[in-house]
């Protein structure tokens, strides 16, 4: 797949990390019904690889699903056997190189000028910006623009729907959001929430990124 564009399209990637399997499955669903086209499900949440591959199965084979919180290449391999299309990491490592190998883009996590070029090195499709808020908000990714001004960054961390509109007026190709949207769906909580939610976010990013 072509992860940069998918991106660039729909601005918006959600993040899924729960404690309960089946309230993460259906979570990923029902984002995916509400239109968030591209749908990261992480690996620190309770049998990930499992959620991914029953979303996988459901969805079918064109679906934009993804595995977060990638660390290794053992990480990579087993996202890739659970049916993910790309690969997210939290920072450089080895999972990039082994997402690369296997055919998968790479969404890596990078804070400093250091890890950008690093990433690049390394075959990143494209750069998320982690964590965010704490690296100093739209204004920390502003200052990066100045050196790397067609780079393309995804702001991840404490990203509510304000900052995401604040990120991506500073120029970010897209959002990366977990629990301002997911809260505690992915934990068993109200669907009818995260629906609510979802719209919202997706009224952020702009109707151009409805599919």
């Amino acid at each position: 797949m072509d992860l940069l564009t998918a991106l660039r399209a729909h601005r918006l990637l959600a993040i899924v990390r729960g404690s309960d399997p089946d309230a993460a499955l259906k979570t990923v669903l029902t984002l995916v019904e509400e239109g968030v086209t591209l749908v990261e499900v992480s690996l620190s949440g309770r049998d990930a690889l499992d959620v991914i591959a029953r979303a996988r199965a459901v969805l079918g084979p064109d679906a934009t699903l993804g595995a977060g919180t990638v660390l290794t290449a053992d990480d990579a391999r087993a996202a890739h056997r659970a049916g993910a299309a790309f690969l997210v990491t939290p920072a450089v490592s080895d999972g990039i190189a082994t997402g690369r190998e296997l055919g998968l883009p790479v969404l890596a996590g990078v804070m400093t000028p250091t890890d950008i070029l690093q990433a690049l090195r390394l075959g990143a499709a494209a750069l998320k910006l982690f964590p965010a808020g704490s690296a100093g908000g739209p204004g920390y990714l502003r200052d990066l623009r100045g050196p790397f001004p067609d780079l393309p960054f995804v702001p991840v961390g404490g990203v509510d729907a304000s900052a995401a509109a604040d990120y991506l007026r500073s120029g970010a190709t897209a959002v990366g959001v977990g629990s301002p949207l997911i809260a505690d769906a992915a934990d068993g909580g109200s669907l009818a929430g995260l629906r609510e939610r979802a719209r919202e976010f997706l009224d952020v990013v702009g109707p151009e990124s409805r599919p």
